[in-house]
């Protein structure tokens, strides 16, 4: 889902190497320019990869993520969601951090259009998944209004680590069917559940769904720049929980990315000028005065 992990292993399988292409597959001669989809960038495309392999490598990841839906059904049905409600969530939301951060804010009393922004945001990257998918699937119109629908972290993840778009479109398919069965059916495994052993509070099930969040985002976190994005993001939405409605730090928590990336981006456009970040424009400004000084001592 797409706020889930991408991080399940997606191992190579045994090639099919000299096996045929289908007309217009990325890596084929005649279509100068189209990368390998797992790849992502010019250049040929190298061995093929089995289809079972392709099948296996999606199961994987669509069972493992798939079960997590439980957590959800424990924590919307705990939040106050019946389990028609949380069902529902599932079958037409299916974005997982979404469905999670929706139904917290309403379990700590938020506003529910102030929950469903606050969702939404979380949502927002799957179009840009989607644009990247459109061009390595290449799906017929009518299909890709259904296939949007499974746009997420896992299905994108699965997609671009194939050598080919035959690969890439069974890897969609397969890892899309099989998350998107398995998480509808253990959200309302998960419902039901909840619903029979009553408060989930005394049990410690509304740390289900957090929990399992967590574990979901953490092997996300590979570079120092999303590290600092989780970190300053969950400064923000603690420090604020006291003072702002519910929702609403989830919203104010969302500006630690494009802070960060402001930050970064000023930090590489001093690194291409040949400014340290650490000296001042004085600084900067002195020494390359100092080096002037030396080229004309040079010269005389």
């Amino acid at each position: 889902m797409a706020e889930q992990t991408t991080s399940t292993a997606i191992c190579t399988g045994s090639g099919r190497a000299g096996s045929a292409r289908e007309p217009g597959e990325p890596g084929q001669a005649g279509t100068p320019g189209e990368g390998r989809p797992g790849a992502g960038g010019p250049g040929g495309g190298g061995p093929e990869k089995a289809d079972s392999a392709v099948v296996r490598d999606a199961l994987g990841v669509g069972v493992a993520v798939g079960l997590s839906g439980f957590a959800f059904g424990v924590t919307s049905a705990g939040s106050g969601l019946s389990a028609l409600q949380t069902c529902a969530l599932s079958l037409l939301v299916f974005t997982g951090a979404s469905q999670f951060a929706l139904v917290g804010a309403i379990a700590a009393g938020g506003n529910p259009l102030t929950a469903a922004a606050g969702a939404f945001f979380l949502g927002v990257r799957n179009s840009f998944y989607g644009l990247r998918l459109s061009q390595l699937l290449a799906l017929p119109r009518v299909l890709r209004p259904f296939a949007a629908h499974w746009v997420i972290d896992e299905t994108t993840a699965v997609s671009l680590a194939q050598p080919t778009r035959r690969s890439a479109r069974i890897g969609f398919t397969v890892t899309g069917l099989t998350l998107y069965v398995l998480w509808n059916l253990t959200t309302l495994l998960g419902a039901l559940g909840a619903e029979a052993i009553g408060d989930t509070d005394a049990w410690g099930l509304d740390a289900a769904g957090p929990a399992v969040f967590l574990a979901l985002l953490a092997p996300m976190l590979r570079t120092s720049t999303e590290r600092a994005v989780a970190g300053i993001a969950v400064v923000l939405g603690l420090g604020l929980l006291p003072v702002l409605p519910a929702g609403v730090p989830v919203l104010v928590a969302a500006l630690a990315a494009p802070a960060v990336l402001y930050v970064e981006g000023r930090r590489a456009a001093r690194t291409e000028t040949g400014e340290s970040p650490h000296e001042s424009p004085d600084e900067n400004s002195r020494v390359t005065s100092q080096k002037a000084d030396g080229r004309q001592g040079e010269d005389r």
